[in-house]
Protein backbone atom coordinates (compact mmCIF):
# COMPACT_ATOMS: atom_id res chain seq x y z
CA UNK A 1 0.00 0.00 0.00
CA UNK A 2 1.65 3.26 -1.06
CA UNK A 3 2.42 5.84 1.69
CA UNK A 4 0.55 8.57 2.73
CA UNK A 5 2.96 10.71 0.75
CA UNK A 6 3.30 8.49 -2.03
CA UNK A 7 -0.61 8.66 -2.34
CA UNK A 8 -1.01 12.33 -2.70
CA UNK A 9 1.90 12.34 -5.07
CA UNK A 10 -0.06 10.09 -7.23
CA UNK A 11 -3.57 11.71 -6.20
CA UNK A 12 -2.37 15.54 -6.61
CA UNK A 13 -0.88 14.94 -10.21
CA UNK A 14 -1.66 18.06 -12.37
CA UNK A 15 -4.13 18.15 -15.44
CA UNK A 16 -2.26 19.42 -18.46
CA UNK A 17 -3.70 22.78 -19.97
CA UNK A 18 -6.37 22.30 -16.91
CA UNK A 19 -8.26 24.94 -16.50
CA UNK A 20 -10.59 26.17 -13.48
CA UNK A 21 -13.98 26.20 -14.48
CA UNK A 22 -14.57 30.01 -13.10
CA UNK A 23 -11.33 31.43 -14.60
CA UNK A 24 -12.30 34.73 -16.11
CA UNK A 25 -12.04 34.68 -19.97
CA UNK A 26 -9.31 37.48 -21.59
CA UNK A 27 -11.64 40.41 -21.79
CA UNK A 28 -11.44 40.37 -17.99
CA UNK A 29 -8.03 40.72 -17.20
CA UNK A 30 -7.33 41.21 -13.59
CA UNK A 31 -5.48 44.85 -12.65
CA UNK A 32 -2.01 43.53 -12.42
CA UNK A 33 -2.21 41.97 -16.00
CA UNK A 34 -3.72 45.18 -17.10
CA UNK A 35 -0.96 47.13 -15.70
CA UNK A 36 1.80 44.59 -17.38
CA UNK A 37 0.00 45.39 -20.87
CA UNK A 38 0.81 48.76 -20.62
CA UNK A 39 4.58 48.26 -19.85
CA UNK A 40 5.21 44.95 -21.69
CA UNK A 41 7.65 44.44 -24.62
CA UNK A 42 9.62 47.67 -24.03
CA UNK A 43 13.67 47.60 -22.98
CA UNK A 44 13.57 49.86 -20.17
CA UNK A 45 16.72 51.37 -18.59
CA UNK A 46 17.38 50.75 -15.03
CA UNK A 47 15.46 54.18 -14.16
CA UNK A 48 12.33 53.40 -15.68
CA UNK A 49 12.15 49.93 -13.89
CA UNK A 50 12.35 51.36 -10.43
CA UNK A 51 9.80 53.20 -12.24
CA UNK A 52 7.14 50.00 -13.49
CA UNK A 53 8.44 48.26 -9.77
CA UNK A 54 7.11 51.60 -7.73
CA UNK A 55 3.73 51.65 -10.00
CA UNK A 56 3.32 47.89 -10.06
CA UNK A 57 3.46 47.76 -6.14
CA UNK A 58 1.46 50.66 -5.00
CA UNK A 59 -0.77 50.74 -8.11
CA UNK A 60 -3.99 52.70 -6.17
CA UNK A 61 -1.41 55.28 -4.72
CA UNK A 62 1.14 56.32 -7.90
CA UNK A 63 -1.59 56.35 -10.18
CA UNK A 64 -2.52 59.55 -8.41
CA UNK A 65 0.50 61.08 -7.47
CA UNK A 66 1.87 63.97 -9.18
CA UNK A 67 4.90 63.95 -11.57
CA UNK A 68 7.21 65.58 -8.82
CA UNK A 69 6.07 63.25 -6.04
CA UNK A 70 6.72 59.61 -8.06
CA UNK A 71 10.15 61.16 -8.89
CA UNK A 72 10.56 61.90 -5.27
CA UNK A 73 9.48 58.56 -4.51
CA UNK A 74 10.96 56.47 -6.96
CA UNK A 75 14.25 58.43 -6.60
CA UNK A 76 15.17 59.64 -9.92
CA UNK A 77 14.31 62.64 -11.87
CA UNK A 78 11.49 64.41 -13.40
CA UNK A 79 12.71 64.39 -16.63
CA UNK A 80 12.98 60.45 -16.10
CA UNK A 81 9.52 60.17 -15.75
CA UNK A 82 8.41 62.50 -18.63
CA UNK A 83 10.51 60.38 -21.01
CA UNK A 84 9.54 57.02 -19.59
CA UNK A 85 5.66 57.64 -20.12
CA UNK A 86 6.54 59.29 -23.72
CA UNK A 87 8.77 55.50 -24.91
CA UNK A 88 5.73 54.08 -23.70
CA UNK A 89 3.65 55.94 -26.34
CA UNK A 90 1.85 58.83 -24.21
CA UNK A 91 2.26 62.22 -24.95
CA UNK A 92 3.59 62.75 -21.61
CA UNK A 93 3.06 62.01 -17.51
CA UNK A 94 -0.02 63.18 -17.39
CA UNK A 95 -1.93 61.03 -20.14
CA UNK A 96 0.13 58.24 -18.57
CA UNK A 97 -1.69 58.93 -15.06
CA UNK A 98 -5.15 58.78 -17.15
CA UNK A 99 -4.51 55.39 -18.39
CA UNK A 100 -3.38 54.15 -14.76
CA UNK A 101 -6.24 55.65 -12.69
CA UNK A 102 -9.40 53.47 -13.73
CA UNK A 103 -7.14 50.61 -13.07
CA UNK A 104 -6.69 51.59 -9.67
CA UNK A 105 -10.20 52.59 -9.46
CA UNK A 106 -11.01 49.04 -10.41
CA UNK A 107 -8.78 47.36 -7.60
CA UNK A 108 -10.51 49.74 -5.08
CA UNK A 109 -14.09 48.99 -5.93
CA UNK A 110 -13.57 45.29 -6.41
CA UNK A 111 -11.97 45.02 -2.91
CA UNK A 112 -15.11 44.48 -0.44
CA UNK A 113 -12.66 45.17 2.76
CA UNK A 114 -11.65 48.57 1.74
CA UNK A 115 -14.71 50.40 3.22
CA UNK A 116 -13.12 48.41 6.35
CA UNK A 117 -10.06 49.34 6.49
CA UNK A 118 -9.58 51.30 9.70
CA UNK A 119 -11.73 48.17 11.48
CA UNK A 120 -8.77 45.58 11.05
CA UNK A 121 -5.56 45.24 12.62
CA UNK A 122 -2.18 44.99 11.18
CA UNK A 123 -1.91 41.16 11.27
CA UNK A 124 -5.38 41.19 9.43
CA UNK A 125 -4.40 44.16 6.79
CA UNK A 126 -1.12 41.28 6.37
CA UNK A 127 -3.04 38.28 5.81
CA UNK A 128 -5.44 39.75 3.50
CA UNK A 129 -2.56 40.97 1.56
CA UNK A 130 -1.16 37.14 1.58
CA UNK A 131 -5.00 36.03 0.49
CA UNK A 132 -4.50 38.54 -2.39
CA UNK A 133 -1.28 37.37 -3.76
CA UNK A 134 -2.45 33.94 -3.72
CA UNK A 135 -5.45 34.65 -5.89
CA UNK A 136 -2.97 36.44 -8.10
CA UNK A 137 -0.85 32.55 -8.20
CA UNK A 138 -4.17 31.37 -8.79
CA UNK A 139 -4.92 32.87 -11.67
CA UNK A 140 -1.09 31.89 -12.99
CA UNK A 141 -1.93 28.10 -12.47
CA UNK A 142 -4.88 28.41 -14.37
CA UNK A 143 -2.87 26.98 -17.45
CA UNK A 144 -0.62 24.67 -16.46
CA UNK A 145 1.00 23.68 -19.56
CA UNK A 146 3.84 26.04 -18.03
CA UNK A 147 4.54 24.84 -14.76
CA UNK A 148 4.21 21.12 -16.41
CA UNK A 149 6.90 21.97 -18.74
CA UNK A 150 9.28 23.53 -16.50
CA UNK A 151 8.96 20.70 -14.12
CA UNK A 152 10.22 18.27 -16.66
CA UNK A 153 13.02 20.38 -17.32
CA UNK A 154 14.29 20.75 -14.16
CA UNK A 155 13.12 16.43 -13.50
CA UNK A 156 15.66 16.05 -16.47
CA UNK A 157 18.45 18.02 -15.02
CA UNK A 158 20.94 16.12 -13.04
CA UNK A 159 22.71 16.81 -11.05
CA UNK A 160 19.99 19.77 -10.54
CA UNK A 161 20.95 23.28 -8.75
CA UNK A 162 18.67 25.29 -6.42
CA UNK A 163 19.83 29.14 -5.88
CA UNK A 164 19.04 30.97 -3.02
CA UNK A 165 21.06 33.58 -1.50
CA UNK A 166 20.22 36.22 1.77
CA UNK A 167 16.64 36.06 2.18
CA UNK A 168 15.84 33.57 -0.05
CA UNK A 169 18.11 30.67 1.75
CA UNK A 170 14.83 29.60 2.82
CA UNK A 171 13.33 29.23 0.32
CA UNK A 172 15.61 27.30 -1.54
CA UNK A 173 16.59 25.05 1.50
CA UNK A 174 12.91 23.90 1.42
CA UNK A 175 12.40 23.19 -1.95
CA UNK A 176 15.45 21.30 -2.01
CA UNK A 177 14.49 19.37 0.52
CA UNK A 178 11.61 18.20 -0.74
CA UNK A 179 13.32 17.54 -4.30
CA UNK A 180 15.80 15.33 -2.69
CA UNK A 181 13.35 13.11 -1.99
CA UNK A 182 11.88 12.78 -5.67
CA UNK A 183 15.24 13.86 -7.67
CA UNK A 184 18.64 11.78 -7.50
CA UNK A 185 20.98 14.64 -7.48
CA UNK A 186 19.96 18.37 -6.10
CA UNK A 187 22.71 20.23 -5.22
CA UNK A 188 22.10 23.56 -2.85
CA UNK A 189 24.34 26.74 -3.40
CA UNK A 190 23.34 29.84 -0.78
CA UNK A 191 26.51 31.21 -0.81
CA UNK A 192 27.50 33.74 -3.11
CA UNK A 193 30.79 34.75 -4.62
CA UNK A 194 33.37 32.40 -6.08
CA UNK A 195 31.47 29.16 -3.79
CA UNK A 196 28.21 30.07 -6.06
CA UNK A 197 30.68 30.28 -9.27
CA UNK A 198 32.38 26.77 -8.21
CA UNK A 199 29.35 25.09 -7.68
CA UNK A 200 27.62 25.77 -10.50
CA UNK A 201 30.45 25.11 -12.89
CA UNK A 202 30.65 21.92 -11.01
CA UNK A 203 26.88 21.27 -11.79
CA UNK A 204 27.40 21.95 -15.46
CA UNK A 205 30.43 19.81 -15.77
CA UNK A 206 28.59 17.11 -14.10
CA UNK A 207 26.22 17.16 -16.79
CA UNK A 208 23.22 19.25 -14.93
CA UNK A 209 21.72 21.44 -17.56
CA UNK A 210 19.39 24.05 -15.46
CA UNK A 211 19.35 25.90 -11.95
CA UNK A 212 16.20 26.94 -10.08
CA UNK A 213 16.77 30.48 -8.66
CA UNK A 214 14.91 32.07 -5.76
CA UNK A 215 15.38 36.01 -5.51
CA UNK A 216 13.30 37.95 -3.19
CA UNK A 217 13.16 41.52 -1.82
CA UNK A 218 15.33 42.87 -1.07
CA UNK A 219 17.26 41.74 -4.02
CA UNK A 220 20.77 41.04 -3.67
CA UNK A 221 23.80 42.04 -6.58
CA UNK A 222 25.26 38.76 -5.97
CA UNK A 223 22.05 36.36 -6.95
CA UNK A 224 22.38 38.76 -10.17
CA UNK A 225 25.95 37.20 -10.55
CA UNK A 226 24.99 34.50 -9.76
CA UNK A 227 22.47 34.40 -12.63
CA UNK A 228 25.30 35.52 -14.91
CA UNK A 229 27.85 32.82 -13.99
CA UNK A 230 25.33 30.22 -14.47
CA UNK A 231 25.04 31.66 -18.11
CA UNK A 232 28.93 31.41 -18.63
CA UNK A 233 28.68 28.00 -17.66
CA UNK A 234 26.21 27.02 -19.94
CA UNK A 235 23.29 26.43 -17.39
CA UNK A 236 19.80 27.39 -18.00
CA UNK A 237 18.15 29.56 -15.44
CA UNK A 238 14.41 28.95 -13.89
CA UNK A 239 13.79 31.99 -11.70
CA UNK A 240 11.12 32.35 -9.08
CA UNK A 241 10.70 35.78 -7.73
CA UNK A 242 8.15 38.53 -7.09
CA UNK A 243 9.67 40.88 -9.86
CA UNK A 244 7.68 41.42 -13.38
CA UNK A 245 10.73 43.26 -14.83
CA UNK A 246 14.61 43.63 -14.14
CA UNK A 247 17.83 42.65 -14.49
CA UNK A 248 17.22 39.44 -12.44
CA UNK A 249 14.50 38.63 -14.95
CA UNK A 250 15.96 39.39 -17.85
CA UNK A 251 18.59 36.97 -16.58
CA UNK A 252 16.24 34.18 -16.52
CA UNK A 253 15.20 31.69 -19.17
CA UNK A 254 11.95 31.21 -17.85
CA UNK A 255 10.53 33.69 -14.74
CA UNK A 256 7.71 32.82 -12.73
CA UNK A 257 6.42 35.46 -10.40
CA UNK A 258 4.63 35.15 -7.02
CA UNK A 259 4.23 38.44 -4.74
CA UNK A 260 5.61 38.43 -0.62
CA UNK A 261 3.79 39.70 1.93
CA UNK A 262 5.12 43.03 3.16
CA UNK A 263 2.79 44.51 4.95
CA UNK A 264 4.62 43.43 8.42
CA UNK A 265 8.46 43.87 9.45
CA UNK A 266 9.68 40.98 8.12
CA UNK A 267 7.90 39.71 4.69
CA UNK A 268 5.92 36.80 4.21
CA UNK A 269 6.23 33.92 1.32
CA UNK A 270 3.05 32.09 1.14
CA UNK A 271 2.67 32.90 -2.75
CA UNK A 272 6.26 31.58 -3.23
CA UNK A 273 5.61 28.56 -1.02
CA UNK A 274 3.14 27.64 -2.77
CA UNK A 275 4.20 28.19 -6.36
CA UNK A 276 7.42 26.07 -5.78
CA UNK A 277 4.66 23.36 -4.17
CA UNK A 278 3.47 23.28 -7.66
CA UNK A 279 6.52 23.07 -9.28
CA UNK A 280 8.00 20.27 -7.25
CA UNK A 281 4.23 18.21 -8.40
CA UNK A 282 5.25 18.56 -11.82
CA UNK A 283 8.30 16.99 -11.34
CA UNK A 284 7.26 14.46 -9.69
CA UNK A 285 4.29 14.06 -12.44
CA UNK A 286 7.06 13.85 -14.63
CA UNK A 287 8.95 11.18 -13.55
CA UNK A 288 6.50 9.17 -11.74
CA UNK A 289 8.40 5.75 -11.71
CA UNK A 290 11.58 7.45 -10.28
CA UNK A 291 9.22 9.33 -8.18
CA UNK A 292 7.65 6.34 -6.56
CA UNK A 293 10.49 4.28 -6.23
CA UNK A 294 12.57 6.95 -4.15
CA UNK A 295 9.54 8.07 -2.05
CA UNK A 296 9.27 4.12 -0.93
CA UNK A 297 13.11 4.36 -0.37
CA UNK A 298 12.25 7.84 1.53
CA UNK A 299 9.34 5.89 3.65
CA UNK A 300 11.80 2.31 4.30
CA UNK A 301 14.35 4.88 5.60
CA UNK A 302 11.97 7.10 7.36
CA UNK A 303 10.89 3.39 8.92
CA UNK A 304 14.42 2.15 10.29
CA UNK A 305 15.51 5.43 12.16
CA UNK A 306 12.19 5.84 13.77
CA UNK A 307 12.02 9.30 12.43
CA UNK A 308 8.36 10.17 12.71
CA UNK A 309 6.39 9.87 16.08
CA UNK A 310 3.33 7.58 16.18
CA UNK A 311 -0.06 8.99 15.69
Amino acid sequence: MPSGQQARAQASAITPGGRAPEAPDAGEQPPAAQVRALFGGQRLSPAQRRIVQYITDHLTEAAFLSITDLADRVGVSQPSVTRFATSLGFSGYPALREALQPIALSVVAASPRTREENRRNELQTAVDNEIANLENLRRVFVDTDRVLEIGRELARSVPLTILGLRISVSLAEYFAYAARRIHPDVRLVSRGGSVAYDALLQSREAGGTWVLAFAMPRHAKETLAALRAAHRSGLRVALITDLTYGPLVEEADVALTAGTGSRLVFDSYAAPMMLSAGILQAMADAEPERTQFRLEKYEQAAEQHEFFLDQ
